[in-house]
């Protein structure tokens, strides 16, 4: 938190009361010890529903990798449908819970949300002046969902008073407005100029959350005291599980800024009075995870199917940790365990009926038909796969043209590592096919992975920063294919590098319907959903069903379970864009 002076651009140095961040409590016999994640307090109201409040605000610090905890200002009783019911308890109450928790914990952060009165607002602010931390977001409530307000205007006047104390401020369009004393913006324009005032004249950042406002980007901008800004993308959703998002939001957002200010720490002398600073940057990444990480959860939100439908139902806040604990599932892919069928005939590779089990999902028709009876075995029995891919947030924003720029970059840079070894995979494949048609193919193929595609990584990445090194997810493919077409029967290599082929083709096809002439990624669409790429992925398909046809029963059976392996490994490229989201 600021201290006592108007428009402080900086946090105030830590009190011996409150360490610096990372660091430990006087006394505290864990004092030589660093922390790595960090301690956020969200002070706020309550939701017995679980949606909104401190319910939710520990939700989101600990889905944002922080440890939470909570002192309660107000006991509501509300759910889904709305608040029916407060109690305030006793300002006595609400210091005694502060002293709990600032006499035995370094505090880190804190969030501020539901402060219902002139006297609580006066209260915490009073506290946190003489306990200041590192890191204060105020989500300043004071407009309910139907549009009244929930304060008196001495509690409005008092939060006012208490913004240029704070270090970042998420209020919505109608709050925004109330503290500016303005009249709700309609428009971003409105809503930026009104942001870069108050950020100017308090010397505090000011989220603008563009979820109130019109247009499919609703993301949020950073509106800095300096009157730079910085904007996270993301699109628009249909739900109507928006119940806490903005205790989410803001509590996510206090979280993530502690961690950005314990890597600080983790990187520079320690000293026991160190002073921390945000920077524009800090702010800007700590935003970008905290409204991605809301995205998913607000997605995710219908599936958790609480509440009676006739309000607003809460966000999935662990939407995201269920995706990436999936994600890391150690269990061998069903693939490669199963030897039967669901009828308990044996998958022996005798026919195209017992080559590999059958989808779950059905895969239907490919844009490029298979080649014959083999081919078409291993397009169904990705049908699974195939469905997963086109559901991945990242190929839907990749068609639609709301992707992140920063997870393109991500995305192309592993590519461009990729078809390096992609390359080396395809000239070993020509080296050893047995006739000189697929020689030149596969030679062919080897080439134009360097040049084609390169000529699209080199010029997107020539003024981006790139990581330096391949993802485990990329070298783990790309080991996977140079294995199976140097130390395996042909078939079996030649079915590993068919889904770099036949899957990219397939999704450049389907989202080829949304480019457009102004499509930030036009130039991808262009090149995956074209003919000439088709055509190669005619002539790849043509081969390998030469090859099965040729191959010996257990051979296509593992040639099978190569290709189907590699569709997963596709599947993981396109995904882990966003789980590298830090």
């Amino acid at each position: 938190m600021k201290a006592e002076q108007p428009s402080a651009p900086t946090c105030a140095s830590t009190t011996p009361s409150n360490p610096a961040p990372g660091a430990s409590a006087p006394g505290n016999p864990r004092a030589s010890q660093t922390a790595r994640v960090p301690r956020v307090l969200s002070i706020a109201g309550t939701d017995p529903s679980g949606g909104a409040g401190i319910q939710a605000d520990l939700k989101s610090i600990t889905a944002s990798g922080g440890y939470g905890m909570c002192v309660t200002t107000s006991l509501v009783a509300q759910n889904t449908c709305g608040v029916r019911e407060v109690f305030t308890p006793p300002l006595e109450f609400l210091t005694a819970q502060l002293a709990a928790v600032f006499d035995d914990v370094t505090v880190d952060a804190v969030k501020i949300g539901m402060l219902g009165d002139a006297d609580t607002i006066r209260t915490v602010r009073t506290w946190l002046s003489e306990h200041p931390v590192p890191v204060v977001v105020l989500d300043p409530v004071m407009i309910a969902s139907s549009g009244d307000r929930l304060l008196q205007a001495e509690a409005e006047q008092a939060l006012r008073d208490l913004v240029p104390l704070v270090d970042v401020i998420t209020p919505n369009i109608p709050e925004l407005a109330v503290l500016c004393e303005k009249e709700p913006a309609q428009t971003f324009d409105e809503a930026h100029e009104q942001a870069a005032n108050l950020a100017a004249a308090t010397g505090t950042t000011v989220i603008v959350k563009g979820g109130h406002l019109c247009g499919q980007d609703a993301g949020n901008t950073a509106v800095f005291p300096d009157g730079t800004c910085a904007h996270v993308r993301t699109p628009r959703l249909d739900s109507r599980n928006t119940h806490g998002t903005g205790c989410s939001l803001s509590s996510s957002l206090a979280t993530r800024l502690g961690v950005e200010l314990l890597q600080h720490t983790e990187a520079a002398e320690p000293a026991a009075d160190q002073k921390n600073t945000l920077t524009s940057e800090d702010t800007h990444r700590a935003l970008q995870w905290s409204t991605r990480w809301l995205h998913e959860s607000i997605a995710a939100g219908a599936g958790l199917q609480v509440g009676s439908g006739e309000g607003h139902g809460p966000v999935d806040h662990a939407a995201r940790a269920r995706r990436l604990e999936a994600a890391a599932s150690a269990y061998p892919w069903h693939h490669l365990l199963a030897t039967t069928d669901s009828e308990g005939n044996a998958l022996d590779g005798t026919s195209p009926e017992r080559l590999l089990p059958v989808s779950p999902v059905p895969a239907g028709e490919a844009v490029v038909k298979p080649a014959g009876p083999w081919t078409a075995a291993l397009w169904a029995a990705g049908g699974e796969t195939w469905h997963q891919i086109l559901d991945l947030p990242f190929v839907r924003a990749l068609g639609d043209g709301t992707l992140d720029e920063d997870l393109f970059s991500f995305y192309l840079d592993q590519d461009a590592l990729y078809l390096r070894d992609y390359s080396r995979a395809l000239a070993t494949l020509s080296a050893r096919a047995d006739t000189a048609e697929a020689q030149v193919h596969w030679a062919a193929g080897a080439h134009e992975a360097i040049a084609a595609e390169s000529q699209l990584h080199e010029g997107w990445l020539a003024n981006r920063a790139r990581l330096g090194g391949p993802s485990p997810i990329t070298m783990g493919y790309t080991n996977f294919l140079r294995a199976s077409a140097a130390g395996d029967d042909y078939v079996v290599g030649a079915a590993a590098i068919l889904p770099c082929y036949w899957l990219y083709e397939e999704v450049g096809a389907v989202l080829s319907s949304q480019n457009h002439a102004d499509h930030p990624y036009a130039e991808w669409l262009s090149l995956y959903g074209g003919e000439e790429f088709a055509a190669e992925v005619e002539r790849s398909l043509a081969e390998v069903e030469r090859a099965f046809e040729a191959a010996s029963p257990a051979q296509r059976v593992r040639a099978a379970q190569a290709y189907l392996s590699a569709c997963v490994y596709e599947r993981e490229f396109f995904d882990q864009a966003h789980r590298a989201l830090r």
